[in-house]
């Protein structure tokens, strides 16, 4: 009797399920899972390079679950935006899934509720600091959700959501850190948490970018229409700076010997990426800020950041 009644719910689940692996493969792009690796491996190669420069670094199968975690939570995240934006992607974005009923916030709402819990249980295996800290990550994204439906304020000044919103990366920054402390890969010092610098460089020289346009954008939530396209430029190229420096405080490759000094100093070239971008959008005539530049140069400072971690030693 429960057999026959439970089976007409079976194509629906297959049916959602298809649903949510189209959203994924539409909504999380692969350079997105790469990005996700290789801030995993750059975060945590870089604190235990800086923590305790004397020993040797690799990753662990530890550092492939805190991989993971973060590859589902970041997709996690990603839902939670699909549905805090569902009002603004209705005039701006009129392809999203959510808009056009590929899937439905039900749907979305479930699948979050399978990565929260595998998330949390799985970071459970690592130390009760890891599970508490991806935990608040994961509440952080709802409390988002919550203040955007709240603050119209919130929704439409793009300088104070950048100010609420970034903290939930510093979250997963922490949650990387923390959980690599508690599994022996770094240690428990100021420079680990200082690397957290970095990485916000980093990703904000990457955001700027992206949301920065010569010609005007009302109602849409681009830095530039708050900044000026030059003040928007400006605060992306200060970013990249702001990395690189914390980079060179923290690595200090004037200590190191050629050829690793050779590698420790490579962050300070990758600065010409940046420039270039910023060059390129001063003296042409398209309105966007090419955001090319900006991509590679945070995939080139993780990559850079990875390689000095295992060579630095």
């Amino acid at each position: 009797m429960s057999a026959v009644a439970g089976t007409p719910s079976a194509p629906r689940l297959f049916g959602s399920v298809a649903r949510i692996a189209r959203f994924t493969a539409v909504m999380y792009k692969p350079h997105y899972l790469l990005y996700g690796i290789l801030w995993v491996l750059a975060l945590e190669g870089t604190a235990a390079l800086v923590s305790r420069p004397d020993s040797s670094w690799h990753p662990t199968g530890s550092t492939v679950v805190r991989i993971v975690v973060v590859a589902f939570v970041l997709l996690y995240l990603r839902m939670v935006d699909e549905q805090k934006d569902l009002d603004y992607d209705r005039v701006h974005n009129p392809d999203r899934p959510l808009v056009t009923g590929a899937i439905s916030a039900n749907e979305l709402r479930s699948a979050m509720a399978v990565i929260a819990v595998g998330a949390i249980a799985t970071s459970l295996f690592l130390s009760w600091g890891s599970a508490v800290l991806i935990a608040a990550v994961l509440a952080y994204g709802l409390a988002l959700w919550g203040l955007d439906s709240l603050s119209a304020t919130v929704r439409t000044d793009i300088v104070l959501n950048l100010v609420i919103t970034y903290p939930v990366q510093l979250l997963v920054t922490a949650y990387v850190v923390v959980s690599a402390i508690g599994t022996g890969e770094v240690e428990f010092h100021w420079q680990a948490a200082a690397v957290a610098i970095i990485f916000a460089g980093a990703f904000l020289q990457f955001e700027f970018a992206r949301k920065t346009s010569k010609a005007p954008r009302p109602g849409e939530m681009y830095y530039s229409n708050a900044l000026g396209a030059n003040g928007s430029a400006i605060a992306s190229l200060a970013c990249a700076t702001v990395a690189v420096l914390a980079d060179l405080a923290l690595v200090q490759p004037w200590t190191y010997s050629p050829p690793q000094a050779l590698i420790a100093w490579i962050p300070v070239a990758l600065l010409l990426i940046p420039v270039i971008g910023a060059s390129k959008f001063r003296r042409t005539t398209t309105p966007d800020y090419p955001v090319v530049p900006a991509v590679l140069f945070i995939l080139a400072l993780y990559i850079v950041l990875i390689i000095q971690a295992l060579t630095l030693t």
